[in-house]
């Protein structure tokens, strides 16, 4: 996910799409947990979705 695409949504937009992403971080979790994951690069490129709106989320804030 690019970060020009999260700008374009509204707060609800990136605040559903966060939610999402939380929840998608944990499933994967548990399937680290629970030996089941086999591509391990998932988190890392979910943790960092999950930082980029985080970020656009505070930029929107200061605005």
């Amino acid at each position: 996910m690019k970060a020009s695409e999260l700008r374009t949504k509204d707060a609800a937009g990136l605040q559903a799409e966060l939610e999402s992403l939380l929840k998608a971080q944990f499933n994967l979790r548990m399937q680290r947990a629970t030996q089941q994951l086999s591509n391990t690069s998932q988190l890392g490129k979910v943790r960092r979705d999950i930082a980029r709106i985080r970020t656009i989320m505070a930029q929107n804030a200061g605005k």
